[in-house]
């Protein structure tokens, strides 16, 4: 399922939200302070193109939180209401649950991106 499962979701609105992480790691990179905050990004718009087989491990201090904070107020909240947007929209039909539940994944992801890891 995890193959077939990522051709199809990188078909029907995967691209669209990696571009979306893509292109907010790039606004961030701009600055020279923003670079870890875009490689982040860059780290989750992988995720976005192929979800599936993949778990969000959340966890971090007191920098993670601070960074959450700054993340959320700037580029958090575009990035999350898409996703949760796509994730109802799938969740409409039986098939699509699937791919609705990926888009939750990374809409709470686009809320709290420091001290989340990516595991197999």
């Amino acid at each position: 399922m995890g193959c077939l499962g990522n051709v199809l979701w990188f078909i029907f609105g995967g691209f669209w939200q990696g571009i979306g992480w893509f292109l907010a790691g790039v606004l961030w990179c701009i600055t020279i302070v923003g670079i870890p905050i875009g490689k982040q990004c860059f780290k989750f718009a992988r995720l976005s193109f192929f979800p599936f087989g993949k778990d969000v491990v959340y966890g971090g201090g007191v920098g993670s939180v601070l960074l959450n904070i700054l993340w959320l107020v700037l580029s958090g909240i575009p990035l999350a209401v898409v996703a949760a947007l796509n994730g109802i929209v799938f969740c409409v039909t039986i098939i699509g649950i699937p791919f609705g539940l990926q888009c939750f994944k990374l809409a709470k992801l686009a809320l709290m991106p420091f001290g989340a890891t990516v595991v197999s």
